[in-house]
Formats: structure tokens, sequence, C-alpha cells
């Protein structure tokens, strides 16, 4: 079986400690194969929350790590930074590939950078970038389970929310999910939920669900949520068994100090 963290929106600057010290406790229990931050690493794209951030990630001893820049991981007030060199902080703690991907025999992991220094929140996703993962994920074989990352939601669950949603991000799912997609997981709204593009998006018709992850560590949570993480388990179906996967979501308990299951889903996958 291979097991996926998912976090997102750490805003390191504004990180608990106890909550740091369970998200660790955690991975030690149930010592994950990977595990994909999914933006909004740091609070104000500063070089000392990067090196807390990159730290923290060393600290999991996760063998594979999949980071992607979010809208607060470009510099704000420092506007020169900001239009000349945006990700320069960035790529110090984790590297220049700002559309990493992870492949082992049974996953399969793109990751879309959603951000523009243009812009102040809202994301964006290109036409190119959607036509690049229809190709990675076209001839993608069965046993593989399918997951695209992006920062923030292409779908989302209230209609407040539209506004933050991934600009291009209904086409994007509606591509992906006919190209094969699984999985896609985004973050940036604070708001953990599991969702079916196919509920979303009215002329989907082959099954993708949208896995939002709440805020990992940060005491910025928002919408009556606590600090939440997800656990993505997945073992490749055998010959003629139908393709499932478990999607757990953690949540942190302030009164134990630790993260706990609070939402187990079993989700059948399309063929």
């Amino acid at each position: 079986m291979t097991v996926i963290l998912h976090l997102s929106d750490t805003h390191f600057g504004t990180e608990e400690g106890p909550v740091v010290a369970a998200l660790q406790a955690l991975v030690r229990q149930e010592k994950p194969t990977a595990a994909i931050l999914s933006g909004d690493i740091t609070q104000r794209a500063r070089s000392a929350q990067f090196a807390a951030a990159r730290a923290f990630c060393d600290s999991l001893h996760v063998d594979h790590l999949l980071t992607l820049p979010g809208n607060h991981d470009i510099p704000l007030f420092n506007v020169a930074a900001r239009l000349f060199a945006p990700y320069r902080s960035y790529a110090r703690a984790f590297g220049h590939n700002l559309e990493p991907e992870l492949e082992f025999a049974d996953v399969l992991v793109i990751g879309v950078n959603t951000t523009r220094p243009e812009r102040h929140k809202d994301g964006v996703v290109s036409p190119r970038q959607i036509r690049r993962v229809v190709q990675r994920l076209r001839g993608a074989p069965r046993e593989q389970l399918r997951i695209v990352v992006t920062h923030q939601p292409a779908c989302v669950m209230r209609p407040q929310d539209e506004k933050d949603r991934l600009h291009g991000g209904e086409q994007a799912a509606l591509a992906w999910s006919h190209a094969g997609a699984d999985l896609l997981l985004g973050g940036h709204i604070h708001l953990p939920f599991v969702s079916d593009v196919c509920t979303r998006v009215k002329t989907a018709s082959r099954t993708l669900y949208c896995i939002q992850a709440g805020t990992a560590l940060s005491y910025r949570v928002r919408h009556n949520t606590p600090n939440s993480v997800n656990l993505i388990r997945w073992s490749p179906p055998a010959a003629g068994a139908p393709r499932v996967c478990h999607v757990e979501r953690w949540d942190y308990d302030l009164a134990d100090e630790r993260f706990e299951l609070t939402h187990p889903y079993e989700l059948k996958l399309a063929e």
C-alpha cells in the first residue's frame, strides 16, 4: 500500500508549535510514502519562513516530497522581488522546479503552478498547462492512482468561495477528468472537503474527486474547522476488481494535542 500525506497552507510564520509537534507525531505513526504540500507554505515569503518550512519538511523523514508555491509564497510588500524574482526564496528552499511530479509503479502525481506574480491571490491554470497534464495522464496504467495538485481550488462547495476558485479550473477539471485523473488536490481556502467533480461541473461524466485540505499548522483557521491534513491510501486493484481509494481527514484536537481521524472516505474510482 502507498500512503500519501496531503497538507496545505502551513503559513510558516504563523505556525503553532503544539500543532507542528502533533503532525510530526502523526507522520511517525502512519509512515507515509510521500508528502504533498499544496502551497502557501509561508505567510510572507520571507527567507526565515522558508528555512523553517524546509526544516519542518526534513524533520518528517518522508522519502518523497512534492511542494508547490501558493500566492503567499510570492513576496507581497517587496515589489521589486515580486516583479523580478518572485520565486527566488521558494527556489532556495524547495528547488527551481515549480511543477514537480512524483511517479511510482502505482501512483502518478502531477504538480501545476497556479500562482501568478501579477495577481494578488487569484490563481490561473492556462490552456498550455491543461494540455500538459492531459498528455501526462493519457496512457497511465490502471494500477496507477492519478493525482493532480494545484494550490487554488478547481472546485468549490459554497457560492461564497467562487471568488477564490481557480481561473480556468472548471475547464481543467473537465479535461483532466476525461484524461483519466482520479484525485485533484488543493488548498488556499482553508476549508477541507471531498467532492466529486461530476456534482460541480455539469458536463463532467467521469468521476474525479476534488480533495481539499485545511490549514495544516497555522493559527489562521477558518470556517469553524480545526487544523487538518489528509492521508490517502492506495493499493492497486486485482484484475477485475474495482478501483477504490481511501482518503482520511485528520483534525487537530486541541484538548489532546494530537491529530485524530475524523472523516474517512472510501472513494470508488472510474476505470
